[in-house]
């Protein structure tokens, strides 16, 4: 299997999957339907043409360094009734907006085909629309796409062992924490549902699926490696560059 990495940072992210009406929530990480309809616009889809071939893609997700949720309202007013009508500056209902600030994201997508993820990881190099972290008001830091890797033999294994993508300033204030993973789930291991998983994305009526979704943590990468890392030793005095005999 191949693994294409992504990274998802930016000032501003959401990824809702189950907001409603004037409340619009965001998960505390990217969805599987927010990336998938993110390359998908990368590759200049429509919201009509088919995803088929999208859906079979294994998907996970690292939390490389968790944002802070922060909310906005918007108020709008309905410019539909005849001008001197009483209610023409009618005031609709607030609109409450979620949204992840200074978060960043290390996502996996795998598949058997290495020619499928090349194809999507130069559609995101040159994307045919603009890339947005889940709205359009929240464009992404670059550089997005990490290349396509075939050292790993999965997704896991590919979020348990790259190294940590947090920015300067987090590993300064939270050196070296435990890292959230949250993948599709193999059958038979703990797991919670969630509906992430696009059915299509036609205007006409988008439609999602549940997904049997697994979060676990790992010690940090970045750790491990150090504490591999072993001093040098020298076989003799003479070797000792600290020997002036």
């Amino acid at each position: 299997m191949s693994v294409l990495l992504l990274q998802l940072a930016g000032p501003l992210q959401s990824w809702g999957a189950s907001s409603r009406f004037i409340r619009r929530e965001t998960c505390t990480e990217p969805t599987k339907s927010g990336v998938l309809g993110m390359l998908a616009s990368a590759q200049g889809r429509t919201r009509e043409d088919p995803i088929e071939d999208l859906l079979g893609l294994s998907f996970g997700v690292r939390v490389e360094q968790r944002g802070r949720v922060i909310r906005d309202f918007q108020t709008e007013k309905s410019m539909t009734r005849k001008r001197g009508s009483r209610d023409y500056d009618k005031v609709m209902p607030l609109t409450y907006r979620y949204y992840l600030a200074d978060a960043r994201f290390l996502v996996a997508v795998g598949a058997e085909s290495r020619e499928t993820l090349e194809a999507l990881d130069h559609a995101i190099r040159s994307p045919k629309w603009p890339l947005y972290l889940g709205r359009r008001s929240c464009p992404p830091e670059y550089p997005v796409t990490l290349g396509v890797h075939d050292e790993y033999a999965d997704v896991r294994q590919a979020l348990e062992n790259e190294s940590w993508k947090a920015s300067p300033w987090y590993r300064r204030r939270y050196p070296h924490p435990q890292l959230e993973i949250v993948c599709d789930a193999i059958e038979g291991e703990p797991s919670s549902d969630q509906m992430d998983a696009p059915v299509t994305f036609s205007q006409l009526g988008r439609r999602y699926s549940g997904r049997a979704v697994r979060r676990y943590r790992i010690d940090n990468p970045d750790t491990r490696a150090a504490e591999t890392d072993e001093p040098p030793s020298f076989g003799t005095v003479e070797d000792d560059p600290m020997n002036f005999a």
